[in-house]
């Protein structure tokens, strides 16, 4: 019976365009999907925009968009990219579909339902400057694992422990750079260190879906350490307004953190995909969404990256399985993309590949599938792009090995025998077809296995006998030969009918390739099942180049950096840098750390503040500051601050100032209102001078 597949790729965070880590996990898929329609299987293939999250609320705001519009307008540019690279979902959603509202909120009512969600009070990270607590990703600091610095509020990119914001050490917003303050809020939490999940998700991981590096991996995950500290921890799903997400049920001001909604984006895309009719126009398929799924027969398969192998092995499982829904058959981890031997990609400094470029030049996207696929296999494992073994691989496999196979024996086809193929073939070409033939099955299962590098060293080491056959026989001098028609003809057949079965083979990574194939072959669309036959007597129509060698020149043009941007000149905080100076007139102003003793509201002022310095002369000081509109006396009270301490005193209506207390503040004060008192880091002691 055929199989019934529901395959997907990780969903891409829609706040900006596919970059080559998406192109190349899509190409993985798009071979594998292809593969299993080959061989006769119903499969879709989803896809959506992972469309939620702050980030994406805060960057529709500094383009003055909706988060919807601005969700929309990054949709409307993935066409080009999957079209480009023929890269076939049959179904593009996005997360903030009402399939995925409805979907999500079902999901948490059943989880509740299942006594797997609490809500406790929670000290969450509150921005004070940009007054609003702050999503985990808008929070960086060092990792509470490996101290790694810089990292995101709920996962180390470094040695990919999951956390909470307020492990983090020494946490700052990356929103505006301030320490951020604890408030308490309500949150949900997903119960994941509930024993009922504990017991089916040690089971469910090591049972033989996952890679085996990915199990072992997991594994690590539930070990708590000699002082019972790790193992997996409940999971907080909640996120308090301002948000853009699902609202949580019965819950006023709460959503759905990003992560529990994000994979229900692939139910939601395959159920709008059966709402639009899909399943049925290409398969026939009559069922409902909610009859497919219920099938047993029905495989859920997943394509994700190893930076999200937490959330796809633990939580979606969990969530799956106590909401009483199918759980994923497989979930298959693929490692990064790195450029010439590990170097990590950047476009400034030239070393990115950028997918819309490459096409941009005129470079066949059959390359580079066949390239990525050429590097892939089935273990956790980033791949290289290298200049010279890309140009190297394509012009030595593609095109010498196998292209050239059809171009050395087609002319001859067309021109002596009419375009016509013989059925008389010898003992020596027969042995080649049936080589060919018989490889098939090991291809196949390395097809299923994902050994997508065993695919393409297997089909090459086809061509190589296909080509030594041509060597052995030479058409080009047979063909000089009278009396030899009989047996140029039988050599070019076995040529085309080879060159078929190895098209056949290389279809699901060369599909533009393997039209134009049965366009000139004139024959109906290749499957795995017409390698059992060959083509007989048969006419094939005349013979079109099928793919020109890589140009060293479009390679070097395609990691190019690109030029560096023109800088306006910029005014920091609005007014130009002052005159220079020199050292010396810096030393004459005598800048010391002073201690606000006292401060107060002066009568008759709006504007200013009386501060009572110590700056550590064994006396006080008196000091006016127009500060008033941006702090309260309790404020200030205890604080260190910056003094200018040679300052001429000043007599003034209220009494002396005696030095000026440092603030900081934008020139166009009505555009940029704030005062900002200069205050030392903990340590620094009344009285000592700034150098």
């Amino acid at each position: 019976m055929p199989r019934q597949l529901f395959v997907t790729t990780a969903l891409p965070y829609a706040n900006g365009h596919f970059h080559i880590g998406h192109i190349m996990e899509y190409i993985q898929a798009d071979i594998w999907v292809r593969f299993q329609r080959m061989q006769g299987h119903q499969v879709h293939f989803v896809g959506a925009d992972d469309a939620h999250g702050a980030p994406i609320m805060i960057a529709a705001q500094k383009v003055n968009k909706t988060p919807q519009q601005f969700v929309a307008d990054i949709a409307a540019g993935r066409k080009p990219y999957l079209d480009g690279f023929h890269i076939s979902f049959d179904h593009w959603s996005s997360t903030d579909s009402p399939e995925n509202h409805e979907l999500a909120q079902a999901i948490y009512r059943e989880l509740k339902a299942q006594g797997l969600i609490d809500v406790r009070p929670v000290e969450q990270f509150f921005d004070p400057e940009k007054g609003m607590f702050l999503a985990d990703r808008f929070i960086k600091g060092e990792c509470p694992k490996c101290a790694a610095k810089d990292q995101y509020g709920d996962s180390c990119e470094v040695c990919g422990a999951v956390y909470a914001p307020t492990e983090l050490k020494n946490p700052y917003s990356s929103l505006s750079g301030a320490t951020p303050v604890l408030k308490t809020s309500d949150h949900y939490f997903f119960r994941l260190s509930d024993q009922r999940c504990l017991d089916f998700l040690q089971a469910w991981t090591q049972d033989g879906k996952l890679q085996p590096a990915v199990s072992k991996k997991i594994k690590e995950w539930f070990t708590k350490d000699e002082n019972g500290e790790g193992g997996l921890g409940d999971w907080d799903i909640s996120r308090d307004a301002p948000y853009f997400g699902i609202e949580i049920p019965e819950a006023p001001g709460k959503y759905f953190y990003v992560w529990l909604d994000a994979p229900i984006g692939y139910l939601a895309s395959l159920k709008s995909y059966f709402a639009a009719g899909g399943p049925k126009a290409r398969y026939g398929e009559t069922r409902s969404f909610d009859e497919f799924m219920a099938d047993p027969q029905v495989e859920q398969v997943h394509f994700i990256g190893k930076d999200i192998t937490y959330f796809h092995t633990l939580f979606w499982p969990a969530m799956l399985k106590f909401s009483g829904r199918k759980l994923p058959n497989q979930v298959n981890v693929h490692g990064f993309m790195t450029v010439n031997n590990g170097e990590k990609m950047s476009k400034s400094r030239g070393t990115g590949l950028d997918p819309l470029k490459y096409l941009s030049l005129g470079m066949n996207p059959e390359w580079l599938r066949y390239y990525i696929a050429a590097k892939l296999n089935a273990n956790v494992e980033d791949i290289d792009f290298n200049k010279d073994d890309f140009m190297a691989r394509v012009n030595a496999d593609l095109v010498g090995k196998f292209v050239n196979i059809a171009s050395r024996a087609a002319g001859f086809i067309a021109k002596r025998f009419e375009g016509k193929l013989t059925a008389a073939i010898g003992d020596e070409g027969k042995a080649l077809l049936v080589a060919l033939q018989a490889g098939g099955a090991s291809i196949v299962r390395q097809y299923e296995a994902r050994e997508l590098g065993k695919v393409l060293r297997e089909i090459m080491l086809l061509a190589d006998r296909v080509n030594e056959y041509v060597d052995a026989n030479k058409p080009w001098e047979l063909a000089k030969q009278e009396g030899l028609d009989a047996r140029l003809q039988e050599v070019c057949s076995v040529c085309i009918e080879a060159f078929r079965l190895l098209s056949i083979y290389l279809k699901p990574v060369l599909p533009a390739v393997a039209a134009n194939v049965e366009a000139f072959l004139k024959v109906e669309p290749l499957t795995f099942s017409d390698a059992d036959k060959l083509l007989g007597e048969h006419t094939i129509g005349a013979y079109q180049h099928l793919m020109q060698r890589v140009d060293a020149k479009m390679l070097d043009a395609l990691f190019e950096a690109p030029p560096a941007p023109v800088v306006e000149a910029v005014k920091p905080g609005g007014e130009d840098i002052a005159p220079t100076i020199t050292i010396d007139d810096f030393v004459k102003v005598d800048l010391r750390i002073a201690r606000i003793v006292n401060a107060e509201h002066v009568e008759g002022s709006t504007k200013l503040l009386r501060l009572t310095l110590d700056a550590g002369e064994g006396r006080h000081r008196n000091v006016f500051s127009g500060i008033k509109e941006a702090y309260q006396p309790e404020q200030l009270i205890g604080k260190l601050t910056v003094l200018v301490a040679n300052l001429a005193p000043r007599k003034m209506k209220f009494g002396v100032s005696e030095g000026m207390v440092l603030a900081a503040s934008h020139a166009d004060e009505k555009a940029n209102p704030g005062v900002y008192v200069l205050e030392p880091f903990p340590g620094a002691e009344p009285g000592m001078r700034i150098r």
